[in-house]
């Protein structure tokens, strides 16, 4: 199965700790995943193959508090992908220390 690298922009990712909640929480699913610390907005890549949904990955990026930067969000909606930004964020860097 051939794969193809795509570059997704995202909102929200901070710091390392981000990018080590998104890399782990993708991993099975997407294998290796690199997110961009030094671009803004941040940039993910990672392999897809033919059959790749993009909602579902839509979904699941906004489920960590990471939604794509085109998608138009409530203002309550936003606060809420922006408070589990803070807690994947913390998660991250609590996995990096142990």
């Amino acid at each position: 199965m051939v794969k193809i690298k795509k570059n997704f922009t995202v909102s929200n990712i901070k710091c390392g700790g981000c990018a080590k909640t998104v890399k782990k929480a993708l991993a099975s699913e997407y294998g290796e995943v690199f997110v961009d610390l030094d671009v803004h907005p941040r940039v993910i890549s990672l392999r897809v193959s033919e059959d790749f949904n993009e909602k579902d990955f839509r979904k699941k990026m906004k489920s960590l508090g990471y939604p794509f930067v085109d998608e138009n969000l409530g203002g309550f909606e936003k606060v809420g992908v922006k408070a589990k930004s803070f807690v994947s964020c913390a998660i991250g860097k609590m996995d990096s220390q142990s």
